[in-house]
């Protein structure tokens, strides 16, 4: 047992294809809870990581500020909590340092850069051929401004690398698999713009993407540095440059990272499923089989805000697991993932987390306009789909992301605010909670926040 800011704390383990990797973990959590002294267990899921030491200090700031906050109110420290951790093999998107100001050789420099990001997308994927296409497409990175056969080549091995998607895609992952490669290149090219500033405070938990935070995290910070010593020009857009391959002067070689970003974006949206539905899923319903009683509370940041959607949605078949409460910190899906209709006809892929009432207590959703990574994927979803420039990653765009803007074309979500410890929130179970964080969440890793962790208690303590 660890101990995880003061909670008795375990980490479950499980591999890419979602099974447990070491039993050992599982059995431990199990014999704990069966001594029936648990009231609630908290299951945390990080998102992007490249190693499990930032999954871990991530654990360990969060539920610092649960237990600070928790001392503060009466019902929640009365509760007798525990934390399992989800650790499974995720990966960021591009976000390093492209070109410090003064660089000789701009093309050299974008040429390796890309080629890097190609290096790091090495052992992401299940194809046991997978690095010999990404040695291939490396190959091809010096030919792509030239080359239309050379685009093609380098677009069909990269998203041969990929799960077939589902018909209906909330983020364009049906385009990326069904238009030409050269089309690809042509529609990824182009700067990447985020939605102009956001309507004003008080109309509602839904905001717009405005500027990018270039000072809350590591990434942000770093990419920031370089817009303001490369994209000369740039403050005077409507919006933001949000990507950064928009600092190219190679545009072909810019349209290659996107492409490389939207390739690791994709299979992370797979794999957070997969381990969701086919990991954790299954260890919770061993939980409930042998230890009934403590109340289960889902939480998940970026992608794993996915894992742990995907993990109470389930099984086609299979009774819901129906955790009490779940809570999404800046979580990486589409804002149409609980939506009726998005498009006039579809459902997005978790309706049914809400028709069929998997959660019995109340669903928070943080979102917030500085969370320029959950942004990235979605605009260049949006060129994809040849949308307008304007708005894009917005509220508007039907690509938009859910840690962006909230649950949309969502009648049961409710919008509001993340609030200071000690406010009065009037969480209901069955509702959605679009909890607009822009003055609290300065970036996406930005969760460890007394006010989130108040949201997420007093949630609990409506269960």
């Amino acid at each position: 047992m660890l101990d995880i800011a003061g909670f008795p704390g375990f980490e479950v383990q499980f591999t890419k294809e979602g099974a447990v990797h070491g039993q050992a973990e599982a059995a431990a959590l199990l014999d704990f809870l069966a001594h029936g002294t648990v009231s609630d267990l908290f299951v945390f899921a990080h998102g992007w990581n490249n190693d499990m030491a930032e999954a871990r200090s991530l654990n360990q700031n969060f539920f610092a500020r649960v237990a600070a906050v928790r001392r503060t109110m009466t019902a929640a420290a009365e509760r007798r909590f525990a934390v399992l951790c989800v650790l499974w093999p995720s990966k960021k998107f591009a976000e390093k340092d492209l070109i410090p100001s003064g660089v000789a050789s701009l093309d050299a420099t974008e040429t390796l850069y890309l080629q890097d990001q190609l290096d790091d997308l090495k052992g992401l994927f299940q194809d046991a051929a997978a690095n010999k296409k990404l040695d291939r497409a490396k190959t091809l990175v010096p030919q792509l401004e030239a080359s239309p056969a050379a685009r093609i080549e380098f677009a069909d091995l990269l998203r041969s690398l990929l799960p077939k998607p589902q018909a209906v895609s909330e983020d364009a992952a049906d385009l990326l698999c069904s238009i030409s490669g050269e089309q690809l290149f042509q529609e990824l090219k182009d700067p990447v713009l985020a939605a102009p500033a956001p309507a004003p405070a008080g109309e509602g938990g839904v905001a717009a993407i405005s500027d990018i935070s270039f000072a809350s995290e590591g990434g942000a910070a770093s990419v920031g540095t370089m817009l303001r010593d490369v994209g000369a020009g740039v403050a005077g857009l409507a919006g933001r440059v949000v990507n950064v391959a928009d600092t190219f002067a190679n545009r072909m070689i810019a349209a290659g990272s996107n492409l490389a970003n939207l390739t690791t974006y994709y299979e992370m949206k797979a794999r957070a499923g997969t381990v969701g539905v086919l990991g954790v899923n299954p260890l919770l319903r061993r939980v409930r089989e042998q230890a009934p009683n403590p109340k289960l509370h889902l939480i998940g940041h970026s992608f794993g805000g996915r894992l742990v959607t995907a993990a109470t949605l389930g099984q086609d078949g299979m009774a819901p697991l129906r955790p009490n409460s779940l809570t999404l910190l800046q979580a990486a899906f589409s804002h149409n993932g609980f939506g009726r209709r998005f498009d006039g006809v579809s459902d997005g892929f978790f309706r049914r987390v809400v028709t069929d009432q998997r959660v019995t207590g109340p669903i928070l959703i943080s979102c917030s306009d500085k969370d320029f990574a959950v942004g990235l994927a979605y605009p260049l979803a949006s060129r994809l789909a040849r949308q307008a420039a304007s708005g894009l990653g917005g509220p508007d765009d039907r690509y938009g992301g859910i840690g962006r803007n909230g649950a949309r074309h969502t009648p049961e979500a409710i919008d509001g605010f993340l609030l200071p410890a000690g406010s009065s929130y009037a969480f209901q179970p069955g509702s959605l909670y679009n909890l607009n964080g822009n003055a609290i969440i300065g970036g996406h890793s930005d969760i460890c926040k007394d006010e989130v962790a108040y949201a997420l208690l007093t949630a609990v303590e409506k269960t």
